[in-house]
């Protein structure tokens, strides 16, 4: 029991100080996978490619998580991971897809992709409660004019100050490159700064690393740990601030 009330204690004082948010996008604000799976629906609907929707879901999420991880790490290149997630996606589900209609499809999906803008819930509520109270900024590891598309199409532009992306700065996070620009950008220090996402390795370790505060956001209920506070839902953010 001590153990716990310390835990909890702890968590409070050091948000105390906080005067500058950082927000992780997908994932964590904005509903990647539910906006992602009406893209596809509509793009391979359009194109008549003749596959099973749910079953290309359930192959294609976790070829994509994967990629991006590959790209994180600089080790495949944005045009190699538009590509080769579809294709390997195609390849086992055993669909004939031509390299003109895995390209087509590729940029069928970046274009298409901001126009389903689901927010997690009490994403608005969170923003709305926190603007004015503290600086909001995003930093993500997205391409720089799709997050755009997806920050203003979903109508919360307006709540940031700074919108730090992977693109402009040429690293992702964890790197701590980008994390070091989005704290000269925001004219703040680190023990002054928390950064709220999704991801343990690119989001959790990633501010930790730079002694920047952090809140793990395990919606799907993935992750036990002790490193940094951790909520299920985005209301309970708030109980920490």
């Amino acid at each position: 029991m001590e153990k716990i009330v310390y835990q909890f204690v702890k968590k409070h004082i050091i948000m105390q100080h906080i005067t500058d948010i950082f927000f992780d996008l997908d994932h964590t604000l904005w509903d990647f996978e539910k906006n992602s799976a009406l893209t596809f629906k509509k793009i391979l609907t359009e194109n008549k490619v003749a596959v099973n929707f749910d079953r290309f879901l359930e192959v294609y999420v976790p070829i994509n998580l994967e990629f991006w991880r590959l790209f994180r790490e600089e080790k495949i290149t944005k045009e190699e991971l538009r590509y080769q997630r579809l294709s390997k996606t195609f390849k086992l589900l055993e669909v004939d897809a031509s390299d003109d209609l895995i390209n087509h499809l590729a940029k069928e999906y970046i274009t298409h992709l901001s126009s389903f803008n689901h927010l997690f819930d009490h994403t608005i509520e969170l923003l709305d409660n926190l603007h004015g109270k503290y600086k909001l900024h995003i930093i993500t590891n997205g391409f720089r004019d799709v997050q755009r598309r997806k920050i203003k199409a979903s109508g919360i532009f307006d709540y940031f100050e700074h919108i730090i992306d992977s693109e402009s700065v040429h690293v992702k996070k964890p790197n701590p490159k980008i994390f070091n620009h989005a704290l000269q950008l925001a004219n703040v220090a680190p023990e002054n700064s928390l950064m709220i996402g999704d991801s343990l390795e690119a989001d959790i370790k990633g501010a930790l690393a730079l002694q920047i505060n952090a809140i793990h956001v395990d919606l799907e209920k993935k992750h036990e740990h002790s490193l940094c506070p951790i909520v299920r839902h985005l209301s309970e953010i708030e109980e920490l601030l």
